[in-house]
């Protein structure tokens, strides 16, 4: 089972929302990591904070308005999606909608950090979101979809 493939009792733990093609987060997280290498290679500079500026837009489009409106996700569908065959089963949006909450806090901390003057702080907050980014991307690992499971079971258990 995928990292954040669910089965019939963890998706009893979610709420019914819109149901998203578990490739097109895999997708994404590949270009959210190259967008934050770069700009963790470059922090401190004008391009390093125009990076992480688009990308905390970017998280915080799927955190807020939704995954259909995060500009990955979009290129995703577009472009990507109709070229491959149908996914085996669809994933419950919750949990990846909380991972670009997640993304999208540490990318404030790190914008607002960069935009002051810390560059330490910066380059921590943005290595922290590149290494979740990396791991989603490379090994189908969603960092931010296992603690929404994570804190809905200890909900329903208390």
């Amino acid at each position: 089972m995928d990292s954040y493939l669910f089965s019939m009792t963890d998706s009893a733990v979610l709420c019914t929302r819109a149901r998203i093609d578990p490739r097109g987060p895999r997708f994404g997280g590949a270009i959210s990591t190259v967008v934050l290498a770069i700009a963790l290679i470059a922090i401190g500079t004008p391009l390093g904070a125009a990076l992480i500026a688009w990308q905390t837009l970017v998280f915080g489009l799927g955190a807020f308005a939704g995954l259909r409106a995060q500009p990955y996700g979009i290129l995703f569908r577009t472009f990507i999606s109709p070229r491959l065959p149908a996914p085996a089963e669809l994933e419950d949006s919750a949990p990846p909608r909380f991972a670009q909450l997640v993304g999208f806090a540490f990318l404030a901390v790190a914008l607002l950090s960069v935009l002051l003057g810390s560059v330490l702080i910066s380059a921590i907050a943005v290595a922290f979101a590149l290494g979740a980014a990396f791991l989603n991307a490379a090994f189908n690992f969603c960092l931010g979809c296992e603690v929404f499971l994570l804190v809905k079971r200890l909900a329903r258990s208390s």
